[in-house]
């Protein structure tokens, strides 16, 4: 049976993590804090968009670390009229999107 510490082990990165805290610092110091520019000034939702283009388009993984911490900003200081958080069971996701885990591939196969 697997651990947590070997899930994590394999399927985390505490390199992305460092990455991102580092430029939430960073950001602190040029734009202050966020909590008084989101949402009012700046909906953190919107620059989600913006980044994954700018990723799709240099294959950037700079893109990536912002994208992680807009959501944590869109998070922690929500622009969207009574967002919430409710855990929602498998069939409500949408799932991968064009593809199929490397699980449930061996699963159908056998």
């Amino acid at each position: 049976m697997d651990t947590t510490e070997k899930i994590l082990e394999r399927d985390w990165s505490e390199e992305f993590d460092k990455l991102a805290k580092n430029r939430m610092i960073v950001s602190h110091y040029k734009y202050g804090w966020c909590s008084q520019t989101y949402p009012e000034l700046a909906q953190a939702y919107k620059c989600i968009r913006e980044r994954l283009d700018l990723y799709e388009k240099t294959g950037n993984m700079e893109y990536l670390v912002d994208i992680r911490n807009f959501a944590m900003i869109e998070f922690m200081h929500p622009a969207i009229e009574g967002a919430y958080f409710k855990a929602e069971d498998s069939d409500k996701s949408p799932g991968l999107a064009g593809g199929i885990s490397y699980k449930e591939l061996m699963e159908e196969k056998w």
